[in-house]
């Protein structure tokens, strides 16, 4: 287990934020991730349009995390019309 960084970010309607937030949540957990911790970071004006919305709703988690299971939850995301991005990096200890 290595300690790693997800940012996602959601469409900020509450409902798909809400959604898209528990499959985050969901995945994580069915790929074993341990100590998860999240961090709101808030609605935001983007930079540039994403999938044609110009606001969207970032959290940061952190957590302690296989390397071999970042691909499948990356399939996952990829798959998660609610997630508009997403970013994994590994955490300096």
């Amino acid at each position: 287990m290595r300690k790693y960084e997800l940012v996602a970010l959601f469409p900020s309607e509450e409902e798909l934020f809400r959604q898209g937030k528990e499959a985050v949540v969901a995945e994580l957990a069915k790929e074993g991730a341990h100590d998860v911790k999240e961090e709101d970071m808030g609605d935001r004006i983007l930079a540039y349009p994403i999938k044609k919305r110009d606001r969207g709703h970032y959290i940061l988690f952190r957590m302690d995390y296989d390397p071999q299971k970042i691909i499948p939850a990356e399939r996952a995301f990829k798959l998660n019309p609610n997630l508009l991005k997403y970013l994994f990096v590994r955490a300096e200890a």
